[in-house]
């Protein structure tokens, strides 16, 4: 725990890739195994059932100490998360608590504490058993491991606890790490780790394990995924039209379906299985030959429709255990494929693209055979003839229910994380609304003294000299502030503060912004009555007055303009 606790620390203050690389590197090189599996799992950010909320850990110190809640809040509002501010506040605190330890596997996990105790011991043996106890026990039970560790290992020690462990390194670093610390290809690493994580020695030897030339069945584990980059024109401008394969971007959940003889998986791209969501689709891979890996997109799409269903459909079938008949008549679903990765177990993903498509096709012309054939489609797509086409490619798509189109260079190979330079997606323009800041609220990490999340309003009615129109409370969003605006801003913010409501402050109505997102719809949950996906800033209207702002009708406009859309094709 001591040296995962020092990487940690070196990794927070290092700025440079490369040093985080050798850093963790080094640290899996020299560690236990099983150690360093964990490591490995936290540092992605692999979820962990949560022991204890970040709350109950609040209510222990706050009961032992009679702290209140304003205060508390006060504290965290300048830190930004639980966690630590329980870190930073138990050196101020401890000397006014008493308490004695009552349970006796308490006091042999101090003295054991004493003694620098491996991570796995903490991992697999203290945080469960503590999150196991009953409440007066496990209060006692943590205040006497917060006396017994020392200040520096307090936040660690809570993180994990909560399961709300973060250190800000991507897992493509992680990637790198291991490649470079193990004389491995990142490739390999990226496969090796899309099967069912174990956080033991076993599964740390087998991750890192020398590379084998012999490569037998992957079994149920998909590729990694090869992922796109949004498009940028200056970048292709010197290319041959012809060299690139324009097809659909449908806006569904990409997917990776294996068929094999032990049996079908279908694998999101957030690695999860999610074969009981989507049952119609298991039961129609049993027509595809065994060993194929098909890579495309989960969509609800009815089989005499012309164009898929809305992703709120889709979203009605996610998370759930089991999936009735009338869900599957309400929300039909199609895997629409668009590229091979695996043809009778032959790896097909160093062929060019046009290839792939060739035995793609005719793996879709055996579909078409089958009585379930329409749930496996082929993505539309076409050869570039000239750059003029693009664009109106790109908006016949949108009318045909995507989102855009991607452009494939078609001897691009399938390769893995965002290579730029093969793939390119080319989305629709964002529909815009001009709205109102209203409400603010601190941000997290290194952001958690800057108001960063926004909370955004539309008018009830058009303001009139007259009239006393309302602010209804429309979107929130986060991004697309620079750090130079995100300074400003904030610094308005503490200036033009009205109320405050523990880490959220409300604001005067004054200033416009324009925001984007990519769809919208009627919503039941939202106050305003409607919702829309992956709202975000796209500028601030410096030039814009509040009473110029937009109106909800205005964004029911919006709403009606995509279902007639819809219902039109």
């Amino acid at each position: 725990m001591d040296a995962f606790a020092a990487l940690i620390e070196d990794l927070d203050q290092s700025t440079g890739t490369k040093r985080k690389i050798d850093l963790i590197a080094g640290h899996l090189q020299q560690a236990d195994a099983h150690d360093a599996a964990w490591t490995v799992l936290l540092l992605m950010g692999e979820r962990r059932k949560r022991l204890i909320t970040g709350r109950r850990l609040r209510d222990i110190l706050q009961q032992a100490s009679a702290m209140p809640d304003w205060l508390f809040d006060d504290c965290q509002s300048h830190v930004g998360d639980s966690a630590e501010t329980l870190s930073l506040l138990w050196p101020q605190l401890k000397h006014d608590i008493g308490g004695h330890i009552h349970n006796p596997d308490v006091t042999i996990w101090i003295n054991q504490l004493n003694h620098s105790p491996p991570m796995h011991w903490w991992m697999e043996q203290l945080l469960p058993a503590v999150a196991a106890m009953e409440a007066e026990e496990q209060s006692s039970a943590v205040l006497a491991i917060w006396e017994a560790l020392p200040h520096d290992r307090l936040f660690l020690f809570n993180k994990l606890l909560t399961g709300g462990f973060r250190i800000g390194v991507a897992r493509g670093l992680v990637v790198k790490a291991i490649a470079t610390g193990f004389n491995l290809e990142e490739a390999l690493v990226l496969e090796r780790l899309m099967a069912p994580a174990d956080a033991s020695e076993h599964w740390f030897r087998a991750l890192t394990a020398t590379a084998s030339a012999e490569r037998g069945n992957r079994g149920p584990v998909p590729y990694p995924f090869f992922l796109a980059s949004p498009l940028k024109p200056e970048t292709i401008e010197d290319t041959a039209p012809s060299e690139w394969w324009v097809e659909h971007k449908w806006d569904g959940i990409r997917g990776q379906l294996i068929q094999r003889e032990s049996g079908t998986y279908l694998w999101s791209r957030g690695e999860e299985l999610i074969n009981e969501q989507f049952p119609e689709l298991i039961e129609m891979a049993l027509a595809i030959p065994a060993d194929t890996v098909l890579d495309g997109e989960v969509i609800c799409w009815a089989e005499s429709e012309q164009q898929p269903r809305p992703f709120s459909d889709l979203q009605r079938r996610l998370g759930r255990k089991n999936v009735g008949r009338k869900l599957r008549l309400e929300c039909p679903v199609s895997f629409v494929a668009y590229d091979l990765l695996e043809r009778n177990g032959q790896d097909l993903r160093s062929a060019p693209l046009q290839q792939r498509l060739e035995q793609l096709s005719a793996i879709q012309q055996r579909m078409d055979a089958n009585t379930a054939g329409w749930r496996c489609r082929l993505s539309s797509g076409q050869q570039l003839e000239h750059w003029d086409q693009l664009n109106r490619l790109r908006q016949e798509a949108v009318e045909q229910g995507a989102e855009g189109v991607m452009l494939k260079h078609l001897q691009s190979p399938y390769l893995s994380g965002r290579k730029r330079g093969h793939w390119w997606k080319h989305k629709r323009d964002p529909m815009t609304l001009d709205a109102v800041l209203i409400y603010a609220q601190a941000g997290r990490g290194r952001r958690a003294n800057l108001f960063t999340d926004y909370t955004f309003a539309l008018w009830e009615q058009q303001p009139e000299p007259a009239s006393n129109p309302k602010l209804v409370t429309f979107a929130k969003a986060y991004s697309g502030l620079n750090d130079a605006e995100i300074f400003e801003l904030d610094r308005w913010i503490r200036s033009h503060t009205r109320e405050r409501f523990g880490p959220t402050r409300s604001v005067e109505p004054e200033l416009v912004f324009e925001i984007g997102f990519e769809g919208i719809q009627t919503s039941r949950r939202h106050k305003c009555g409607l919702a829309v996906r992956f709202p975000r800033i796209l500028r601030w209207r410096s030039d814009r007055t509040a009473d110029s702002a937009n109106t909800i009708e205005d964004a029911r406009t919006l709403c009606d303009q995509v279902v007639k859309r819809t219902s039109s094709l």
